[in-house]
């Protein structure tokens, strides 16, 4: 088997026949999503522990490298909900020079994970861990936004979720009724605004006003999140509510190109971030592919390409910390708000990283009036839509197993770290595959008279079920002498080593009793592991001894 490199990004087949419809339906689509990118790019990096350009500027360049170079037709790229939790710990731990550095060494590390075509690998991860790690990581995201919600007075808020709550309990006289009324009608009015254009809307709209219409029509359209921003901006100044604010915490963003630095680079450092850089990595990769699949189910597009997907996560994960960015990946909500809105290409991708490379080259100064509570409420909102909670109330329909991996892999993440989690999960997934694929096994003996002792394989005989064997050797040395032990494997389909090791031991006990064993009907797989190891021409030499010896 001959390795081949291949790095196509789909927007090189997307512009075969590229027309000004197509580029027209990617221009809508790309401005939409810039401006529903702005607030969460903000929101992101304010909640890792970043200042809010690292956010927005992650977001233009990833948000780029992904659509431009990415193997998906629609994919968004930029700082996600996900990373929030794994990005404040290790800010908190390692330092903010440390994150950089790590976010590089993850991206070499993605990229090689597609150039190798393991990208197929993601789709091994069992949906129970991946939902449990997800609802993990909303709960985090939601316990990480309390202290903007309620404008409580802490200086630094620790990683743990616990020390979290405990530090939120013992400073809750510092609660600030005005930001906890901006955090809260941010939380109800993304809810609301969506539905109050619906038909079935409680609140009816009245359209027969002159230009009403049209008003609702554009109105519509305005991304919830904007809409919030502005508007609750916009009172909180007006009415110079006490609250912090971006400016009164990092100060001016700044308005000009970011600018390009090396961090202090040495491999002893890189050896003391193996466990970040795979972390980045590793969720990276997972919320990417996962995030690919969203929109290859909604969109009628042709499907993404995981390895070229995943080299230019790569390529972009290393690309943005030098620019003072954080690790990027897919994210669902600018995704599929993508493909609502029209799009057709990578095209529209990279029309949303020049949109928001333009809003905020222009308007930064304007972020600077923007209260933290209200992307408190953006980020409740979004760890709210992260969690698939129905998920909890359904554990009943499943399977012990089931249930085990999502509550294992939830509650690992929260009190833990998503590595621990995500380590234990995949574990403790394979212990249980195990356990099921050898519950799978039998052997189920013939009716037999004499020195005849007749059994039927099915299944597979593997490492974990060579147990099941043990009856037939223990029959083997309580039962008669010169034993013929028959082997029905018609309905064994698959071998392994272990499995081959327990069948020359039970071929050792018949020999002991001076007996025959005769494996039958044998199947492609298990004949080729038996006769590749010799053990058929040593069955076929003793019953050829027997024979002459009879």
């Amino acid at each position: 088997m001959t390795f081949s490199f291949v790095f196509r990004p789909r927007l090189v087949d997307a512009l075969h026949g590229y027309d000004r419809e197509r580029f027209a339906r990617d221009l809508g689509a790309g401005l939409t999503v810039g401006i529903v990118a702005l607030p969460l790019a903000m929101a992101f990096a304010i909640a890792s522990g970043l200042k809010p350009e690292a956010g927005l500027w992650t977001a233009i360049i990833a948000g780029f490298l992904i659509s431009a170079l990415g193997g998906s037709s629609v994919q968004i790229g930029g700082p996600a909900g996900a990373f929030i939790v794994i990005v404040y710990g290790i800010v908190e731990r390692y330092g903010l020079a440390n994150l950089m550095i790590a976010t590089a060494c993850a991206g070499v590390l993605m990229f090689l994970l597609g150039m190798l075509k393991l990208g197929r690998l993601v789709r091994y991860v069992p949906v129970s861990i991946v939902i449990g790690f997800t609802n993990g990581i909303a709960v985090l995201i939601a316990a990480s936004q309390l202290k903007d919600w309620l404008g409580l007075e802490i200086a630094r808020m620790p990683a743990d979720f616990f020390t979290q709550l405990k530090t939120l309990v013992l400073n809750l006289g510092s609660f600030n009724p005005y930001a906890f009324a901006l955090g809260t009608a941010c939380f109800a009015g993304l809810f609301i605004w969506p539905r109050l254009w619906q038909a079935s809307s409680p609140v009816k709209i009245p359209l027969d006003m002159p230009g009403m219409k049209r008003a609702a029509r554009l109105s519509a359209r305005l991304p919830g999140p904007i809409v919030a921003l502005v508007s609750l901006t916009f009172a909180a100044w007006y009415l110079q509510l006490p609250v912090e604010t971006i400016g009164s915490r990092f100060g001016s963003i700044p308005q000009g190109l970011p600018g390009f630095a090396l961090p202090d680079f040495s491999w002893e450092t890189v050896k003391l971030l193996v466990t970040p850089t795979v972390t980045i990595a590793m969720l990276g990769a997972i919320e990417s592919l996962l995030c690919a699949r969203v929109a290859d189910q909604i969109s009628p597009l042709p499907r993404h390409d995981p390895n070229q997907e995943l080299m230019a996560q790569g390529i972009a994960n290393f690309v943005v910390p030098f620019f003072g960015g954080m690790p990027a990946t897919g994210t669902i909500a600018r995704t599929v708000t993508n493909v609502r809105s029209g799009a057709t290409s990578p095209v529209a991708g990279i029309v949303h990283a020049l949109t928001l490379a333009v809003v905020v080259l222009a308007a930064a100064p304007l972020a600077l009036h923007v209260p933290l509570a209200v992307l408190a409420g953006i980020l409740l909102f979004v760890a709210w839509n992260m969690g698939e909670w129905r998920e909890f109330g359904h554990l009943k329909k499943y399977s012990t197993h089931y249930r085990v991996l999502m509550l294992g892999t939830f509650f690992l993440t929260v009190v833990f770290d998503l590595t621990v989690a995500v380590q234990v999960g995949l574990g403790l997934a394979c212990v249980l595959f195990i356990q099921k694929m050898s519950s799978l096994f039998r052997v189920e003996r013939v009716p037999s008279e004499g020195a005849l002792l007749h059994y039927k394989l099915y299944g597979s005989l593997f490492f974990g079920a060579v147990a099941k064997i043990d009856e037939v050797v223990q029959a083997v040395e309580d039962g008669p002498e010169a034993p013929v032990v028959v082997l029905d494997a018609l309905q064994l389909v698959h071998l392994d080593t272990s499995g081959l090791d327990a069948l020359r031991q039970l071929h050792k006990a018949v020999l002991l009793r001076a007996g025959t064993l005769h494996l039958e009907a044998l199947q492609q797989q298990p004949g080729e592991v038996i006769e590749r190891a010799g053990f058929g021409a040593e069955l076929r030499r003793n019953e050829a001894s027997a024979e002459v010896a009879g």
